[in-house]
């Protein structure tokens, strides 16, 4: 099985210098030997890092690993070190975490020390391990007595080994088919299990996306009765199975009997330690089998790890058939979705040249194609405080198209007392993205959501409730007419009824037919969450498209559908599946409020991938934004760059893919004076030499079909 392990240190044998590296209140230089005034050589690589102009002991060279670090895992440590100077004798050198945290003062952890000399290269070798993460982990080697220079070969941190080769797409439960009776399986709690036939012989859609063959199953399903409480159902303990850092698919089909009243909540739990994790939840019925999808991973290892299906109501009988889990091979689906992708997102470009010297037509133009502009809409939440920071705004400038405000559009900020109103916020990020010529989206004019309503909306009597509703809408939009592109009317109707129960179930439609009259250019959109995860029962495809249904039904302008995209552990053919489900109503969909949640960022960088595939590649998806980008302006452990406007792996992954999705090409033309290639939608600039002239030129290339033809005279 082939594995590999994870260095927490970047540049760890500094042949990129001293990148990542901050010498600490002392000289620091890389040096391959020949300019060090005492002949010492690297032992492994090229170079190494010395420390001068020491005047204290704790003077040396220190990294921030925080964002590579996870909690109850166990570091192996190792860092080769000597010293050098004039003095002869030997001296300590130690390995130190800076632990800080915000409500007090740091802490010191040694993990590591040896006695080092200038006579050769020695190992300093530890361990630790972190209850809880900090908000920050700075590692540094320090030690030697004022006036000796700390010389620095190498330093490695690692942790878990992870499995990069797992049997991807074979289900690790025991007598999932139930050939066997019941083995592997037993009743959690007072519940009695029996084995009885009638259920579907083929996989879910979202399992049978990711394996991508018609596995059968058996008919056989477990039938759960004599429930007393909610979270009683089959269970089965597989924790010898599981791999670190592996994503896993949760698939299995669930039915409800007779007892309850309406439809019922089912969830496959999986039990960690006696942490609940969310396998996937669905509302099932007594009429159909319902598929259940999700997902889950670990990122430290377990003592016990469970499985159990729960929810019905007790009394209520549950019926639970193929029940799998397997690990997701997610970079094979990766090739798939380039070829949806270039045939989706790009067109066939040919570029006539006319004129020039007959020996430019013989030898052929020289053509240089850069795409400028990227017309598939990207982008991002921003806050107003982030305009003070000026890296903050260099990163959103060079990497967005789109904008949408974190709070400063919402009635709670523009509004907060009666009577009391701010907008200056929402007007200077207006006017920044005016000046950037990015779009913008209006987020949002409403939201169900209890928690987020003003204390002084929720003491008014229904006549002046609807009133206040009425006098909101006309002054934010009669203000930004024509200024915001989208608006999400009534922010998480799946989940909130606030307006609703208080107004009205025409509330919702009416609230859209206002907004259409103040603003008819703007684009109205629904929006919520856990649409695309399987993970929530109230959010499920089916549930929202029946809600936009319904909203169409009673004369809502209804426009787009937000899909937020909060996710954790995703897997590529369930957010498809979803998506495939959204598409049927013929709207556009908008990934609106992006993130990926993992502590370790080169994990974080993957989940990101996956996403962005899928939602690049897929037709109905006309839009991605992300819920922001800088550490501590996002969501937590979701961020592209740190705090101190450092690019994590998972910044870095997500500019490679736009690398990815940018055309730039250049050649000669051919015998007939063309030059042919296939570019994304966008604006381009092309330049054309012959051996006495130069031309330039921009053209668009939109959707379409057919060849695009640009003609060029030189």
């Amino acid at each position: 099985m082939e594995v590999v392990e994870a260095n927490a240190i970047i540049n760890h044998d500094f042949s990129e210098g001293l990148l990542s590296w901050h010498p600490n209140s002392c000289n620091g230089f890389v040096s391959d030997g020949s300019d060090y005034a005492h002949e010492i050589k690297a032992e492994s690589g090229n170079q190494f890092a010395v420390l001068s102009n020491r005047t204290q002991c704790w003077q040396g060279l220190e990294q921030n690993i925080t964002s590579r670090l996870l909690p109850h895992v166990t570091y192996n440590v190792l860092a080769v070190v000597r010293v050098g100077g004039s003095a002869q004798q030997t001296a300590d050198v130690l390995a130190t975490l800076r632990l800080e945290n915000p409500n007090s003062g740091p802490t010191f952890l040694s993990v590591g020390r040896v006695t080092a000399s200038r006579e050769r290269w020695e190992r300093l070798e530890g361990t630790f391990s972190l209850k809880s993460l900090p908000c920050r982990a700075i590692f540094y080697l320090e030690g030697p007595l004022p006036g000796l220079d700390l010389l620095i070969d190498r330093v490695h941190i690692w942790s878990a080994i992870i499995v990069k080769n797992p049997a991807f797409g074979l289900n690790i439960l025991e007598n999932s088919n139930l050939f066997d009776g019941l083995r592997g399986w037993y009743p959690l709690g007072s519940c009695s299990l029996n084995v009885a036939t009638g259920s579907p012989h083929t996989l879910p859609p979202a399992a049978q996306e990711s394996l991508g063959w018609q596995q059968s199953l058996s008919g056989n399903y477990i039938f759960v009765t004599n429930r007393k409480q909610t979270w009683e159902g089959p269970a089965q303990t597989f924790t010898e199975k599981l791999k670190l850092f592996v994503t896993y698919q949760v698939t299995a089909w669930v039915r409800v009997g007779s007892g309850g009243t309406g439809a019922q909540n089912v969830n496959v739990a999986i039990s960690v330690d006696g942490r609940w994790v969310n396998g996937g939840e669905i509302e099932a019925d007594v009429h159909l089998w319902r598929e259940v999808a999700g997902s889950f991973r670990l990122e430290s290892k377990p003592s016990n790890v469970m499985v159990y299906v729960q929810g019905p109501s007790p009394g209520v009988d549950l019926m639970v058939a193929g029940l799998q889990i397997f690990p997701v091979d997610q970079k094979a689906r990766f090739e798939h979705l380039k070829k949806q992708t270039e045939k989706l997102r790009m067109r066939d470009v040919i570029l006539n040249i006319s004129g020039g010297s007959a020996l430019d037509r013989f030898c052929g133009f020289c053509v240089k194609v850069k795409q400028t502009y990227t017309s598939f809409p990207l982008g991002s939440c921003i806050n107003r405080s982030g305009l003070d920071n000026d890296d903050y705004v260099a990163f959103f400038v060079k990497n967005f198209n789109w904008a949408v405000f974190e709070n400063e559009l919402k009635w709670y900020w523009t509004e907060p007392q009666k009577g009391n109103y701010n907008y200056r916020d929402s007007d200077d990020l207006l006017e920044f993205c005016k000046c950037h010529g990015i779009q913008t989206r209006g987020h949002c004019i409403f939201w169900e959501d209890s928690n987020a309503v003003q204390q002084w909306v929720k003491e008014l009597n229904q006549n002046d409730l609807r009133a206040a509703v009425e006098k909101h809408i006309n002054d934010l939009l009669s203000r930004y007419r024509g200024k915001f592109q989208h608006y999400d009317v009534n922010n998480e109707m799946l989940h909130g009824s606030f307006y609703q129960d208080r107004l009205g179930k025409d509330i919702w439609s009416y609230m859209f037919k206002m907004a259409h009259q103040l603003d008819p250019s703007a684009i109205l959109f629904v929006n919520d969450y856990h649409v695309e995860d399987g993970k929530d029962a109230k959010s499920s495809p089916e549930k929202y498209i029946n809600q936009i249904v319904d909203l169409q039904e009673r004369g809502a302008p209804v426009g787009g559908i937000g899909v937020q995209g909060h996710i954790t552990y995703p897997v590529g053919s369930v957010v498809h599946t979803a998506l495939d489900a959204l598409s049927i109503l013929g709207l556009p969909i908008w990934f609106t409020e992006m993130d990926v949640y993992s502590t370790n960022e080169f994990v974080r960088a993957d989940d990101l991938e996956i996403m962005l595939r899928e939602a690049f590649a897929h037709p109905a998806v006309e839009g991605i934004m992300f819920w922001g980008f800088w550490e501590f302006m996002s969501r937590e452990q979701g961020h592209l760059v740190d705090w101190d406007g450092a690019i994590n792996e998972a910044g870095k992954r997500f500019i490679s893919l736009k690398k990815e999705w940018t055309t730039n090409v250049k050649g000669h033309t051919d015998r007939e004076g063309q030059f042919k290639f296939r570019g994304f939608h966008g604006t381009y600039e092309v330049e054309v030499s012959g051996h006495s002239r130069k031309t330039r030129q921009t053209f668009t290339v939109d959707k379409g079909d057919s060849p695009i033809v640009v003609e060029i005279c030189l």
